[in-house]
């Protein structure tokens, strides 16, 4: 403080932790291509289902150069070059589906794969910050962020739906950066004692919630959900909490004893983490370890921000202690919007994972001829029903996580009330009910 009382240090920024004012975490305008002595990389990474569909993708990598990393310069070049490498080691690995996996990285792409992703401090595996976040053009770099001007840089088997499931995603991510930017406000509004400042912010982040909440929603649009569960998800699924590798991999020239990392999750996309940091959600037990590990998975400069909110003095502390009805009303609208996008996430798992593992096993069990996309199902993986492409229990680790968001408001504690569900995920779940598994 200076003479008169006041507060002269600077304040908190996104800056600090290279997070963008307009981007949010998601890499502001990644790059197309690396340095042409990483053709090698880049001529596979750009064909990956090509090479998976003709059975080809492990020979080529067998036949790829062990390149040197040090001529990665920039940090973007290093974000498209862990792209890329991650893609082709999720390739090389679920090439054949769960019954002929690999239990050896070969050395050209596991030794380059732990030196980049050491330089960034992320794990050697495809994530969020990969697939979303470093993974995304304009068509037209003038035109808007929309999907019919968004493009991936490089993908998966899966077609038009593994291109929706992605940039659906960064759409989400997108919509959140406004309450990102108010997380700052309402950190800062604590500190100076403000409440109009502080519940000014929190009307932006419940609105930012509620965004994401609507772009959400063009998953239903964008994405086949027989396509993601029977084709997608096996492309994201690590080699932790995984029946189909239970010892793990080895990668090659780097460490002899196999080692395990979990798959790309939407545990992995830091924007929730912060708004729980933010609201005083606590996440205990098995679901609180899950989503605290995932943060493993984040760029670092991205899990530092989730634990410097954590740090500063607590929000819900403040305005229980402020008592002011308004203020008290825009903390329970965020909770609520947080609870009701995580009820809409419930019902986007179970419409993606639960109908479609229920209708696997009668698909199986009947052994008759059907479409191509049911075919898909038919054929999905076994290990991983019911279970997230990060390792977890997805609908019961959801549904905790959802409990614990309601427990944080205000109002309900006060006064009873309850925060209603997502009207049109009882209509899925009564879906679900219906299917038969004999």
């Amino acid at each position: 403080m200076d003479t008169k009382g006041k507060y002269t240090e600077t304040p908190m920024s996104l800056e600090q932790f290279h997070i963008s004012e307009d981007y949010g975490f998601i890499l502001p305008e990644p790059l197309n291509d690396l340095p042409l002595y990483y053709k090698p990389w880049m001529d596979i990474a750009r064909n990956m289902p090509d090479l998976i569909s003709s059975h080809s993708l492990r020979l080529r990598i067998h036949n790829m150069p062990l390149l040197e990393t040090h001529l990665l310069g920039t940090h973007c070049e290093l974000r498209l070059a862990h792209l890329a490498l991650s893609m082709m080691t999720m390739g090389y690995v679920w090439q054949e589906g769960e019954r002929e996996t690999v239990k050896v990285l070969p050395r050209s792409l596991s030794v380059p794969l732990c030196e980049v992703s050491q330089r960034l401090g992320l794990p050697p595996i495809l994530i969020h910050a990969d697939t979303v976040l470093a993974n995304w053009r304009r068509r037209d770099p003038d035109g808007p962020f929309s999907m019919e001007n968004l493009e991936l840089l490089l993908t998966l088997p899966g077609g038009e739906s593994v291109r929706g499931f992605f940039l659906v995603t960064v759409l989400v991510e997108l919509a959140g950066v406004p309450g990102l930017k108010s997380i700052i406000d309402v950190i800062n509004g604590i500190h100076y004692n403000d409440v109009a400042m502080v519940t000014k912010a929190l009307d932006v982040v419940s609105q930012a919630i509620d965004s994401m909440k609507q772009a959400f929603k063009l998953m239903h649009e964008y994405v086949d959900p027989s396509i993601f569960y029977g084709i997608i998800r096996i492309y994201l699924s690590g080699w932790k909490d995984n029946p189909s590798m239970p010892d793990g991999l080895v990668y090659e020239g780097v460490q002899e004893q196999p080692m395990e990392f979990s798959g790309g999750s939407a545990a992995q996309s830091s924007i929730l983490h912060c708004f729980d940091e933010l609201l005083g959600v606590q996440h205990e037990g098995s679901s609180g370890a899950f989503l605290r590990r995932m943060r493993d998975y984040m760029p670092p400069s991205h899990k530092h921000f989730i634990e410097n909110i954590s740090s500063h003095p607590s929000l819900r502390s403040f305005v229980l202690q402020q008592a002011d009805e308004g203020l008290t009303r825009a903390f329970d609208l965020c909770v609520a919007r947080l609870v009701d996008f995580r009820n809409f996430h419930i019902n986007t798992v179970t419409r993606f994972i639960t109908i479609p593992a229920s209708r696997a096993k009668q698909l199986r069990a009947n052994k008759q001829g059907m479409t191509e996309d049911l075919d898909a199902i038919r054929r999905a993986p076994t290990a991983l029903e019911e279970r997230g492409t990060g390792g977890s229990g997805i609908i019961t680790f959801l549904k905790t996580v959802r409990d614990e968001t309601k427990e944080i408001s205000i109002s309900q504690c006060t006064n009873g009330n309850q925060v209603l569900p997502d009207r049109s995920m009882t209509e899925i779940q009564k879906a679900a009910s219906e299917l038969t598994t004999e």
